[in-house]
């Protein structure tokens, strides 16, 4: 067993963000295992660019509301509690509700191939960003 060591709460890279973003690494495994997870922190307003990951990504929900948008346009509403499933490769973007504070823990698998396991693409537009919510009900 092992205990790992916490790292500093760091600054989102502006390159993959529009607003205030930080996060605090949960883990970040060591092969054999591939597991990363994160605990992210969005300001209200805060997102992600689009991206992809290889091998997928879930989200859960601590709190606030979180949006995560796809490429048709849709954009999804999830409260505290809840976790949301992104597969493979699907372009997705994930943020904070204008008017609150969003925190959710990031979990997703490196490739284990030396393949790219998350690939950053253009920011995400206002007109994206405040396009009509749905909830999953």
């Amino acid at each position: 067993m092992e205990f790992i060591k916490p790292q500093s709460t760091s600054k989102a890279p502006a390159d993959w963000f529009t607003g205030d973003v930080w996060w605090d690494v949960i883990v970040a495994g060591q092969e054999p295992s591939r597991m990363r997870a994160n605990l992210v922190r969005f300001s209200p307003g805060a997102r992600t660019n689009w991206h992809t990951h290889a091998v997928g990504q879930t989200l859960h929900v601590v709190s606030g509301i979180a949006l995560i948008g796809v490429r048709d346009g849709t954009v999804f509403e999830a409260h505290p509690g809840e976790t949301v499933s992104c597969p493979p490769d699907e372009e997705h973007w994930h943020g904070a509700a204008p008017d609150r504070f969003m925190e959710h823990i990031a979990m997703w698998e490196g490739t284990g191939d030396g393949t790219q396991e998350t690939r950053w693409a253009e920011p995400v537009t206002d007109e994206q960003y405040n396009g009509p919510r749905t909830r999953n009900q």
